[in-house]
C-alpha cells in the first residue's frame, strides 16, 4: 500500500473537518477536534481556510464548560450550489439545491413517450434552463436515471423506457456544462435522499430503501455507503422473476416483480391510465381495485423477505407512487414479508414510509457529489 502524500493528508483532513460542520447546524472547533481526533491547532488551520473560502461561517458563541468561550462554526449553506435531476416516468424535474438541501429553483418538463435523443435534448433543456437562473456558483450536477446505470463510468447501461443503451450521459454533461457530474439509478438516488436528509440516520446506519414506482428498484446502505454491487445494480429487485410464466416484463423475461407489484402492473390490470384513477377505485371498495392493489402489496413483501434474508438489514424504507394506497397496502407489504422471511430476523424489522416524495431522488442525485469527495467545493 502507498503511502498517502502530504497533500491528499491534507485534503483528507480538510474534508474531515467538513464533513463533522456539516453534520451539525453548529459546532466548535474544540468539539470538531473530539469528533475527528485531530488536534487543535490542525483543525483551527483547517478552519481558518474554510472560513477564507466562505464555506463556514462563525455564527456566535456556545456556552463554556470552564474556560475560554466556544465560538461556533456553521456551514454556509448558499456558498455553493448543486443541481439534482429526477428523470421520473412522467415528467423530468431538475432542482437547483444548496449545501444544505434547500430547493431554491425548480423546472419539470412533462414526458409522453419522448426517448433516445429527444429524450437526451429534454434533459439538457432543464440543466439549460437552471443553468441561466441568478443563482451561482453551480459546482456540480448529479443525475437520477431510470433503469441500470455504471455511476463509476457515468454510463446508462440500459433505461428501456426512455430507450438508452450504453449510453455516456456523464461524459456528454461534462462536455457540455464543464462542471463535475454523477449519474446513478435513480432508486439509489432516492435512498441517498432518504438516508441524508429524510430521517434520523446516522452516519454508520444499515438501511434499505425501496422505490415502488412504475419500475421498482432498492438502494442499500451498508454502513452508512451506499452498496451498488460490483457491476453497480445492486438493488435491481424489479427484474427478477417471482410467478413462472408470469406477464411479460420490459426487461424481457415474463413474470418479473415489476409486472406484479409496481404501479405500472396495477394501472395494466384495471385497464386505467392513471393512478389517480386506480386510487379513487381503492378508496370506493371497487373490489377488482382492492384486488390488484392488494395482491401487488403481497408480492412485494414476498420479495422483501428474501432481501430480510440476504442482508438481514432491519430498516426498511418505502418510496414511489404505489405509497398512495395507504396503510391498507402497507399493512399487507408487512404481513406478506413478515409471513414469508424467517422469523428471527424479521422480527425486528422495521418498515416505514418514506418522507421526501419525487425529492428524494434529487437530493440524493446531487448529494453523491459530496458523499466522497468535497473537491468540487473548492476548484
Amino acid at each position: 500500500m502507498k503511502k498517502a502524500t502530504r497533500l491528499q493528508t491534507k485534503n483528507h483532513n480538510r474534508d474531515l473537518v467538513l464533513r463533522t460542520v456539516f453534520a451539525h447546524e453548529s459546532i466548535s472547533r474544540a468539539e470538531v477536534a473530539r469528533i475527528t481526533n485531530l488536534t487543535r491547532t490542525t483543525v483551527s488551520e483547517i478552519v481558518n481556510g474554510l472560513l477564507e473560502e466562505k464555506l463556514v461561517e462563525e455564527i456566535g458563541k456556545g456556552e463554556s464548560i470552564g474556560g475560554k468561550t466556544p465560538i461556533l462554526l456553521s456551514v454556509v449553506a448558499d456558498s455553493r450550489f448543486l443541481i439534482g435531476l429526477n428523470l421520473a416516468q412522467d415528467k423530468f424535474i431538475g432542482a437547483i439545491l444548496n449545501l444544505r438541501g434547500e430547493i431554491k429553483e425548480m423546472v419539470e418538463i412533462p414526458v409522453s413517450g419522448e426517448d433516445g435523443k429527444t429524450a437526451l435534448d429534454l434533459v439538457y433543456q432543464i440543466i439549460d434552463q437552471l443553468m441561466k437562473k441568478r443563482i451561482k456558483p453551480i459546482v456540480g450536477i448529479g443525475v437520477g436515471a431510470p433503469g441500470l446505470v455504471n455511476t463509476r463510468e457515468g454510463v446508462v447501461v440500459n433505461a428501456v423506457n426512455l430507450d438508452w443503451q450504453n449510453l455516456p450521459l456523464g461524459n456528454l454533461l461534462e462536455k457540455k456544462y464543464k462542471v463535475p457530474i454523477s449519474v446513478l439509478n435513480d432508486s439509489q438516488a432516492t435512498a441517498i435522499g432518504e438516508y441524508v436528509y429524510g430521517g434520523d440516520h446516522s452516519g454508520d446506519d444499515n438501511l434499505i430503501v425501496v422505490n415502488v414506482k412504475h419500475g421498482i428498484g432498492a438502494g442499500i446502505f451498508v454502513n452508512g455507503r451506499l452498496f451498488q454491487g460490483d457491476g453497480g445494480g445492486a438493488g435491481e429487485i424489479g427484474h427478477v422473476v417471482v410467478q413462472e410464466g408470469g406477464d411479460l416484463c420490459r426487461c424481457g423475461k415474463h413474470g418479473c416483480l415489476e409486472t406484479i407489484a409496481s404501479a405500472r402492473a396495477v394501472l395494466a390490470h384495471l385497464n386505467l391510465k392513471t393512478l389517480e384513477q386506480a386510487q379513487a377505485a381503492f378508496e370506493a371498495g371497487n373490489p377488482k381495485a382492492q384486488e390488484a392493489v392488494l395482491n401487488a402489496a403481497h408480492s412485494l413483501g414476498t420479495s422483501l423477505a428474501n432481501l430480510i434474508g440476504t442482508l438481514n438489514i432491519q430498516k426498511i424504507v418505502l418510496t414511489g407512487d404505489m405509497t398512495r394506497f395507504g396503510s391498507a397496502w402497507m399493512n399487507e407489504v408487512d404481513r406478506a414479508m413478515r409471513n414469508a422471511a424467517f422469523v428471527r430476523l424479521s422480527e425486528d424489522t422495521q418498515l416505514e414510509l418514506g418522507t421526501l416524495d419525487y425529492r428524494a431522488c434529487i437530493l440524493g442525485a446531487s448529494a453523491f457529489l459530496l458523499l466522497e469527495d468535497y473537491s468540487l467545493l473548492f476548484n
